[in-house]
């Protein structure tokens, strides 16, 4: 784990006792291997049965999109050439998402948004004791799985509302300064670690697994860090 990165768990009050899991997820919400890593995740806190609970980090993956958002063959475009050339990626990505139950529906995407205003939905539910976990799995399935555009203002409040965020909250939310500069901040000290790509996944501050690695990989995190002995250190490099 690099200094940066150290700082920037050592400054978060929550507490990570070794008895139990804390995990803080690194992940853009637009992300297909997040959406991938975070069920397998969800597979791996499952199976170990212990306390645990996850926080998540902001990540912008294409943070120069316009604040109006892109269409979807706009940003194939842009990225990768033409939609043709990424077409055998989206089809194994369908098959890898098939695995964690995930069925993903590019064919339904319509619009890629600016992540920024997600991620400061994102900070809101976090200040607001809402299950961020909860929240991120509505976000994702709602763009991967139905095709809508969660970075439109009025389906970002129609996926909060039942988790307890009132349509105003989350307007308000979106249009606050303050709290859109913590989250680029929070955002510019993953950078600034080193980190190029998500998801990364930091276990009890201690080990940081990169990329959306299969379940049992997760489940040996989780024990390294709890009960492994050594520092920290990588448990595989990043996939993507």
């Amino acid at each position: 784990m690099s200094v940066t990165l150290s700082n920037i768990v050592r400054s978060n009050n929550r507490s990570a006792p070794t008895a139990s899991l804390h995990v803080e997820v690194i992940a853009d919400l637009v992300c297909p291997f997040c959406f991938i890593g975070k069920r397998r995740l969800d597979q791996a806190l499952k199976a170990v049965e212990g306390p645990s609970d996850v926080s998540w980090y902001p990540y912008q993956l294409n943070p120069e999109i316009p604040s109006e958002g892109l269409s979807f063959d706009e940003y194939l475009t842009n990225r990768f050439g033409s939609p043709d050339n990424i077409a055998p990626v989206l089809q194994h990505l369908a098959a890898e998402g098939k695995t964690a139950g995930i069925e993903f529906r590019f064919d339904r995407l319509q619009h890629v948004p600016n992540t920024l205003p997600i991620h400061q939905l994102m900070q809101l539910a976090e200040t607001r004791g809402v299950d961020q976990s909860a929240l991120a799995e509505d976000l994702m399935s709602a763009f991967f799985e139905a095709g809508r555009n969660i970075g439109d203002e009025r389906e970002l409040a129609a996926i909060a509302r039942p988790h307890g965020l009132a349509p105003r909250d989350v307007a308000k939310a979106i249009q606050d300064e303050r709290l859109r500069q913590l989250v680029l901040t929070r955002e510019g000290q993953v950078r600034s670690s080193g980190m190029l790509g998500v998801p990364g996944f930091l276990v009890n501050r201690r080990l940081l697994v990169m990329g959306a690695q299969d379940t049992d990989t997760i489940i040996n995190a989780f024990d390294r860090a709890m009960f492994g002995e050594g520092t920290d250190a990588l448990v595989s490099p990043a996939l993507h």
